[in-house]
């Protein structure tokens, strides 16, 4: 099983009881079927985008999706489907022990840190695929350092399938993955709001308060 597959299934199985709790089991079974065609189109569509630090998000854009598209269609608002997202993200995280999504959180940080180098020096050279992130990356001590966000994939591949509207709930995923791994997180512009970039700021060591829906059921 390959990622896109497995972040599809396993993020699914972990969200039905929830779902089936909150709208109903007739939902999940028309949420499943529906989802699973659109997310296996999309995975055949989907080009590689070859090795790059932001390979492992860019796994998830298939099940964002179809995910979202399927929602809409299911009759969900747009605020209600980024609620749901935001929920079954907080599933496939929480698949983790909490104790060790703490050391993954420093890990991943501290590997991303040092790969930022590499992936800019590729840009420079126009070796990136035209659906990678373009970036700008700024030092700021030991256990801080800010990513400007210039071009998202997860944007171009929203455009190309007519799923914008997932934006929102998918840029709050960030939120939820550093408080559970214990790393900081703010930011004051996305991409998704039209904004010229997202401006991230990220602490190896800090806090970040849980940001839940006011739409959440």
């Amino acid at each position: 099983m390959n990622i896109y597959r497995f972040i599809y299934n396993i993020t699914m199985f972990r969200s039905r009881r929830f779902i089936i709790k909150n709208y109903g089991a007739e939902f999940w079974k028309k949420f499943k079927a529906e989802s699973r065609i659109v997310f296996k189109k999309v995975l055949l569509e989907l080009p590689d985008i070859g090795k790059s630090i932001f390979s492992f998000n860019y796994a998830y854009a298939p099940s964002y999706i179809a995910w979202y598209k399927s929602m809409r269609n299911l009759g969900l608002s747009a605020k209600e489907a980024d609620s749901l997202m935001w929920k079954m993200n907080e599933c496939m995280i929480l698949t983790v022990p909490k104790i060790f999504l703490r050391s993954a959180g420093r890990i991943y940080l501290e590997s991303f840190r040092k790969k930022a180098a590499s992936h800019i020096e590729h840009q420079k050279n126009g070796n990136l695929h035209e659906n990678d992130w373009l970036i700008e990356y700024r030092n700021l001590n030991k256990n801080s350092f800010e990513i400007d966000i210039k071009r998202c994939g997860f944007i171009t591949l929203a455009k190309k399938y007519g799923a914008e509207g997932m934006l929102p709930g998918i840029c709050a995923v960030d939120y939820i993955v550093a408080h559970y791994m214990g790393n900081g997180f703010s930011r004051t512009k996305t991409l998704g709001d039209g904004d010229d970039c997202c401006n991230c700021r990220y602490e190896i060591k800090g806090k970040c308060p849980l940001q839940v829906p006011a739409e959440m059921k």
